[in-house]
């Protein structure tokens, strides 16, 4: 994609073993969806991304891997999330409260909660997440 416009990075979850393998896991296709926190949007006082926007997926070592298309973006409580969702995630999940604990893990970590500006931020059911699907359009390099 010589000569392209720059692309918003898609980013991972941070730098390290874990985005190493999200990003894996998008690259073979098991992932096709991924959960980020409102509260993160809000924070970061960024809009949500629409349905049809492509960005660059990121690795661990600040490469453009990869070109991604939204192909939706859903608003819903955490409580609300289903096994579909949860499945498409990529990362061997087999219920929705196995996807919930290791988000839940991620969310209460401690670089989580500096990113989010709250020592003490916890979620619950009726904690917002944005559910985004998207699709592998290019891979780079």
């Amino acid at each position: 994609m010589a000569n392209r416009e720059p692309l918003k990075p898609f980013l991972l979850a941070f730098p390290g073993p874990l985005r190493d393998r999200l990003v894996a896991a998008v690259l073979s296709g098991e992932k096709v969806s991924t959960s980020g926190l409102l509260a993160e949007y809000e924070a970061e006082r960024e809009e949500l991304p629409p349905v049809g926007e492509r960005s660059a997926l990121i690795d661990s070592d600040g490469r453009e891997i990869a070109v991604v298309e939204l192909t939706e973006v859903r608003v819903l409580p955490l409580g609300s999330v289903g096994l579909r969702h949860a499945l498409d995630e990529g990362e061997g999940y087999t219920s929705v409260a196995g996807w919930r604990a290791a988000h839940e893990a991620f969310w209460h970590s401690e670089e989580m909660r500096e990113a989010l500006g709250d020592p003490s931020f916890t979620v619950d059911d009726d904690t917002m997440i944005v559910a985004e699907r998207f699709r592998v359009v290019e891979r780079l390099g």
